[in-house]
């Protein structure tokens, strides 16, 4: 099974859901704790709203998010900060029981997992994975 990421950091919402549809995706999951953005299109409404338009599904999982301290952390590139408070994130039993929300989900429709970032080796969605995503390939799209 493959899991695919994506971020928005820099794109158009245009490019956005081409590359999501080029990739055969039905559903995004977002994992932002605040599913705001100053990037027009980008914030939880207006953004699944644009997604429906394109016949691709929307969820939030809130609590597989970064907190705060996390997200100060990515923003200065200082990832082992960021893996460390999101660690203690995802031990938490609303994130475990979202986290297995993530699973079945991703075995219902391609999807894939969204947050801010462009390079998701700076990005949470990575470490995610890295922590329940074991067996299944992740493909990481990156918005021409």
């Amino acid at each position: 099974m493959t899991i695919y990421t994506i971020g928005y950091e820099g794109v158009t919402m245009a490019g956005f859901i081409a590359t999501l549809q080029g990739a055969g995706v039905r559903r995004v999951i977002d994992v932002r704790a605040l599913p705001l953005s100053r990037r027009p299109g980008f914030s939880k409404s207006s953004l699944a709203a644009s997604l429906a338009e394109a016949g691709i599904d929307y969820v939030h999982l809130k609590a597989l998010g970064t907190p705060k301290r996390g997200r100060d952390a990515a923003k200065k590139g200082d990832v082992a900060t960021l893996t460390a408070v999101y660690e203690d994130q995802l031990e938490l039993p609303e994130a475990q029981g979202q986290a297995a929300q993530m699973l079945a989900l991703v075995e219902e429709l391609p999807s894939a997992l969204l947050c801010y970032e462009r390079d998701p080796c700076r990005c949470h969605r990575t470490l995610l994975l890295q922590a329940v995503g074991e067996g299944r390939e992740v493909v990481d799209l990156f918005v021409a």
